[in-house]
């Protein structure tokens, strides 16, 4: 059987928690996707950061290991362009409230940056860059306010940091929003907007999309009608994908991106089929019951450590019933009991 990195031509692979967590690369990605280039997949490295350039992003890939060149990335600085430049005349003044990666894009669509509200811009822009202060935000303000069509990058909210979570877009955004009572359309996942730059940049007719966050990279690939590989290597945990809704459920589940040369049947999640790994996971009484079974443990590298296979079999299960309006009770006990983490503040109605 034909493994993902041949029967999709692209991935689009999201960064961090992907390829690599803050400055150190997650452990397997460089050499899985290097084999998934052997193999033909083409690959585009697909980011809400639009603080940097292309060229800075593909630097910071070659210099972990992924040799990677700035055609390949697409920021969601770009997709913001876009928009804009499908709404506005050649030349059009553009306000921008962010940074380099902004201005790169802009000036490639033949767009014109400037930095005041007085430069009489035709529309605003705003992403992401650790530069961005009070006065910047003001002149947007001030822009938005005066109803100018007003694009914005992403909206995450927070931004990872090895000291924590640090304030996203989306926290810039909202000063903006608070100040004016507008809200802005939004280029970066989940939306559209960037999944469409990144197609029209590589020429995908079958892509893959590749994350670590459900509410981004999954719920953005559902949003178009995109199959999607989860990979456990950055922010998602057990209980996040058990409980998943329909807008947010991968196609596959790996532990990484190692999984591209496995076949989508090791790794697909179907609602309704819960045996995977030597494991049964059922929805009895509306409780969730595993059961070991006798079968043939799988025999790809991913499934050697049960504990990916049962998480699979344990999502066929409680998804099937959640479609069904069934409350189940015990998941998280069982997510205990496997060894995964549970976040502190877990709390959920199922």
């Amino acid at each position: 059987m034909r493994s993902l990195a041949e029967i999709y031509d692209v991935a689009l692979v999201d960064l961090d928690g992907v390829i690599y967590v803050g400055t150190q690369s997650v452990d397997h990605a460089a050499s899985a996707l290097a084999s998934a280039r052997a193999a033909g997949m083409r690959l585009a490295f697909v980011t809400n950061n639009a603080a940097r350039r292309p060229e800075a992003v593909a630097e910071q890939l070659t210099d972990l290991g992924v040799v990677a060149s700035a055609s390949e990335v697409v920021t969601s600085a770009q997709a913001a362009a876009r928009l804009l430049a499908e709404r506005l005349p050649a030349g059009a003044r553009v306000l921008v409230v962010g940074g380099d990666g902004l201005v790169a894009a802009l000036t490639e669509l033949g767009l014109t940056p400037v930095g005041r509200a007085a430069d009489d811009p035709a529309a605003v822009v705003s992403g992401f860059h650790p530069d961005v202060g009070w006065r910047l935000l003001a002149e947007g303000a001030y822009a938005v306010a005066a109803g100018l069509p007003w694009v914005a990058s992403n909206v995450d909210p927070t931004i990872p940091m090895p000291q924590g979570n640090a304030p996203g877009n989306g926290a810039l955004v909202e000063a903006i929003r608070l100040a004016t009572g507008r809200r802005p359309v939004v280029a970066g996942k989940p939306e559209p907007p960037l999944h469409r730059e990144a197609v029209r940049r590589t020429g995908a007719h079958n892509p893959l999309v590749i994350g670590d966050r459900l509410d981004t990279d999954i719920a953005g690939a559902a949003r178009t009608g995109t199959d999607s590989l989860l990979v456990l290597t950055g922010v998602t945990n057990a209980l996040d994908l058990i409980t998943a809704g329909p807008e947010s459920r991968p196609t596959y589940v790996a532990r990484d991106l190692r999984a591209l040369s496995a076949s989508p049947e090791d790794l697909r999640v179907i609602p309704g089929e819960s045996s995977r790994s030597g494991h049964t996971a059922m929805v009895e009484q509306d409780r969730l019951v595993i059961r070991q079974t006798s079968g043939q443990g799988a025999t790809h590298q991913d499934e050697a450590d049960d504990s990916v296979g049962l998480l699979r079999a344990i999502c066929g299960a409680v998804w099937a019933a959640a479609d069904q309006g069934r409350r189940v009770a015990g998941v998280e006990s069982v997510v205990v009991d496997a060894g995964w983490p549970v976040p502190p503040s877990s709390s959920r109605t199922y």
